[in-house]
């Protein structure tokens, strides 16, 4: 029974979700705004707000923190922490805003974009 397992499998293994869940992390702090399915936009939501909430503070161990958690790519860590961070130091949460599009056409899946508030 699936009682309290709330979260989506999207077909794969705990660590291929892990890396997608990276790689669409990464994808949205380099752009800013991104366009994915709907449940992928859900999924990533708290993960990412997460990773600002904790980049806030800003000190040397949650930098190294969050460079396990993302894989070692400095750059965008550097941008997570110079840019985004400050940007949102005196709010408390919601970072991202998910606007549903429509269906894709090839599939009918459903589209949205994440974006940074």
């Amino acid at each position: 029974m699936r009682h309290h397992n709330n979260r989506r499998k999207f077909g794969r293994d705990k660590t291929q979700k892990r890396a997608l869940l990276n790689s669409l992390a990464l994808n949205l702090i380099v752009r800013e705004k991104i366009k994915i399915t709907e449940p992928k936009a859900k999924e990533l939501r708290p993960f990412i707000e997460k990773i600002i909430t904790r980049a806030k503070k800003g000190d040397m161990a949650t930098r190294r923190t969050i460079i396990s958690k993302l894989g070692n790519h400095r750059p965008e860590v550097k941008k997570l922490f110079e840019t985004l961070a400050p940007k949102y130091a005196d709010k408390k949460g919601g970072y991202t805003r998910i606007l549903r599009l429509g269906a894709r056409k090839s599939d009918g899946a459903r589209m949205a974009i994440i974006e940074f508030v």
